[in-house]
Formats: structure tokens, C-alpha cells, sequence
């Protein structure tokens, strides 16, 4: 079931969002390395930032957590583990 997973990053700046990110080899505006992921976008808050994606699974998601984003998070300090919220999707549409 396609899933919308929702994470609060609290106490981290954009500035480490955008270095985790190039670590992964993904590129703002550019496509990502995950087959599974459908959408991303990632916004600022009055303490961190939130970052809202649409996966095919849930097992997706937290396949590529656990590889990626709690190790990368961890060598570049983050302050605390992220808030994660999931929600089932009814539907979604891109451009195009």
C-alpha cells in the first residue's frame, strides 16, 4: 500500500539536510537513488525542518531509513532521531 511518511527533524538546520543528502548522492531538484520513493519534498520549520515523502511501501521506507538516513544523520550529529508520522495514501498525482 502506497504510504505517505511524514518526519520531524528538530534541532537540525537545512544547511545539515542538504549535506546528508549530497552524501547520499542525491541532488536538490534531481531524481533520487530509491526505486520506491514517489515523491519528496522537505520544508523548513521555526526548529528544524519536516520532511513529507510518498513511498510504494512502507517496508520501502524503513529499509532506506535504516541504511541511509539513521547512519548519515548520525556521522553528521543530528541532534535527535526524527518524528515519524506514516499515513495511508488515497491518492496522489504528479506533473506530467
Amino acid at each position: 500500500m502506497t504510504i505517505a511518511v511524514q518526519q520531524e527533524f528538530k534541532g537540525v538546520t537545512l544547511a545539515q539536510y542538504d549535506e546528508a543528502i549530497a552524501k547520499m548522492g542525491i541532488s536538490p531538484g534531481g531524481p533520487h537513488s530509491e526505486p520506491g520513493l514517489l515523491f519528496h519534498f522537505v520544508t523548513g520549520t521555526d526548529d528544524g525542518f519536516r520532511v513529507t515523502d510518498v513511498w510504494k511501501t512502507r517496508e520501502g521506507f524503513e529499509r532506506f531509513a535504516q541504511e541511509k538516513i539513521g547512519p548519515i544523520s548520525r556521522e553528521l550529529g543530528f541532534s535527535t532521531a526524527p518524528s515519524v508520522e506514516y499515513l495511508d495514501v488515497h491518492n496522489f498525482n504528479t506533473a506530467g
